[in-house]
């Protein structure tokens, strides 16, 4: 069996696993190597194009295409659960809408006993990962403040959108007439408020994490990058990871790393892995036959993910975003726009606009989210049947820091199976209730004048369905992900943690998760900017680690 040697080996190309591979090969001083087990992202158009993303839902090639064990709080229905499967992870087939969370949330995982995760602990990674591009006219004063919240020379390009549908923006307005104060910048001194989502853009196009990070330093003479590479377990040596083994075009390798093996797989992947290799609660590794290496409870525990619900209105206007067969000449053109100008309609990432807002008056910081749409919403695109036959605009609505907790298990010991996945929507009935509370905002939003000259009829509840009860029925039976899972192999010092302030996975050595599983709280907001920063901050602290210790010797029995 060949077997290659590494300083590092990063398992999962995704957004955490590429800022380790650019950062950890920078100097030279090391010899990386990154295994992704989708393809390369480079030749997809779909991945470039920031509206691609319906069309990248239903790809089989580029998209994990997980689905949920059934969900008992959710009518007993199966969920879709895409997860990016290429360079770049979820950040290649995302909204692209940059969201940090709120400066409560990185300050509770420092009182949750999480040492260097305060917010202000972390505001400098955030900064590092971004060149954050101020829109035209930004005066001298939002400058300064910029300045205090943004990076300008980071990997991550984030822009205003050049453009925006005419129903985003009196959304904005509605917003406002509703009561929420504007607001240009939600990752700025006050998250609180409705404005105009920032993307990860770049000359119209994606700018992914692979994009930026990777693209710029894939020729780099000691870093190896590997698509279509999938891990089956981590090689250990006693209570020290060794290496990897994985296969690619049928043959089945292994990797030796003399410092550190870092898994980047995200919630699904870093706990499954963990666990084929030994490293779990011992009840479910006997179950299905793998010999225990390594006791950690906490792994694949502790799932956390925004559950949603879409309010749709039927739109009095052509001017929302639709495929009917009316709108030929207009995609003809956008389509051209956008292949020579790339500009356009195409250029929307088509969650445009958003609120931050309080389910309740007494609520201390903004518990709920909303994400504006000028188009129907698709089930995940797995139906476009609604965006061909409507015209519409949808409102997002999630409870930004649910109470349920789920879990991530394996359905064997066959490293190539999906995992098994429980997230448990809806255990907690008050995180039903928040998604109730929610539509009613939403309904006094969509009623407010500005969107007067576009709202038609409720498509989703419906003008019927009113009553708590009707409400709570009609979120249990078309709730959704809203694609931010995390928690699976949390950070902390308590039974259940799976990993220390640096990552380290407890009892062990030479062997770290980088990713969203590590959160061990779901941050209030989208989660690719979180994930980004857990990749700059572990790539210091393993840099600032090699100064202080030797390579691994070669291990031996494996």
């Amino acid at each position: 069996m060949s077997r290659m040697t590494y300083d590092f080996i990063i398992v999962g190309g995704g957004s955490a696993g590429s800022v380790l591979a650019n950062r950890l090969s920078a100097q030279g001083r090391f010899k990386v190597l990154l295994l992704e087990a989708g393809p390369s992202d480079r030749k997809n158009p779909f991945i470039h194009m920031p509206a691609g993303i319906v069309a990248l839902m239903h790809s089989r090639r580029f998209n994990w295409r997980f689905w949920t064990q059934p969900q008992t709080h959710l009518d007993n229905r199966v969920l879709f659960q895409p997860r990016g499967k290429t360079l770049g992870g979820s950040s290649s087939i995302n909204a692209a809408v940059y969201i940090r969370g709120h400066a409560w949330d990185y300050d509770h995982w420092a009182r949750l006993g999480c040492k260097g995760w305060s917010y202000p602990e972390v505001m400098p990674h955030f900064k590092r990962s971004e060149k954050y591009v101020a829109g035209n006219g930004t005066s001298h004063e939002a400058m300064l403040e910029i300045h205090n919240y943004h990076g300008n020379a980071g990997p991550l390009n984030v822009i205003e959108r050049p453009a925006s549908n005419p129903i985003s923006i009196a959304f904005v307005e509605a917003g406002q007439q509703f009561g929420m104060a504007p607001t240009t910048d939600f990752n700025g001194a006050q998250q609180e408020g409705v404005g105009l989502y920032r993307t990860y853009q770049k000359d119209g196009q994606r700018c992914s994490n692979a994009r930026g990070y990777l693209w710029p330093i894939s020729e780099r003479g000691n870093l190896t990058i590997m698509t279509g590479t999938h891990v089956h377990r981590v090689l250990l040596s006693g209570k020290r990871a060794t290496g990897v083994e994985y296969s690619c075009n049928g043959e089945t390798l292994q990797a030796h790393a003399t410092r550190e093996v870092l898994l980047c797989g995200g919630a699904f992947n870093s706990p499954q892995l963990l666990m084929l290799s030994g490293i779990g609660p011992v009840d479910v590794l006997g179950k299905h036959g793998i010999p225990v290496a390594h006791e950690l409870p906490g792994v694949g525990e502790n799932l956390q993910d925004h559950l949603d619900v879409f309010l749709q209105y039927r739109a009095k206007t052509r001017q929302a975003i639709s495929f009917h067969p009316a709108e030929l000449w207009r995609w003809t053109k956008e389509t051209w726009r956008y292949a020579r100008f790339r500009k356009g309609e195409l250029t929307s990432n088509l969650a445009e606009a958003g609120a931050f807002l309080k389910s309740r008056p007494e609520q201390p910081i903004p518990d709920l989210q909303l994400h504006f749409l000028p188009l129907p919403a698709t089930r995940h695109g797995l139906s476009l049947w609604p965006i061909i036959r409507d015209y519409a605009y949808s409102i997002m609505i999630y409870d930004l820091r649910p109470l349920s907790r789920g879990r991530v298990t394996l359905t064997g010991n066959n490293p190539l199976a999906p995992p098994a996945i429980d997230p448990d929507y809806g255990a907690v009935p008050r995180d039903i209730e928040q998604l109730v509370l929610g539509i009613k905002l939403a309904r006094q939003i969509a009623a407010q004048p500005a969107l007067a000259a576009f709202t038609g009829e409720e498509i989703a509840p419906g003008a019927h369905v009113q009553s708590d009860a009707e409400l709570t029925a009609w979120v249990r039976a078309t709730a959704e992900t809203a694609y931010h899972p995390v928690g699976t192999c949390k950070m902390g010092h308590d039974a259940m943690a799976v990993v220390d302030d640096e990552l380290r996975v407890h009892g062990m050595q030479g062997l770290r998760v980088v990713d969203a599983s590590i959160m061990p709280t779901l941050v209030g907001g989208n989660t690719n900017a979180a994930a980004t920063m857990i990749g700059e901050k572990a790539a210091q602290m393993i840099l600032a680690a090699t100064t202080h210790s030797s390579p691994f010797p070669e291990a031996v029995g494996v």
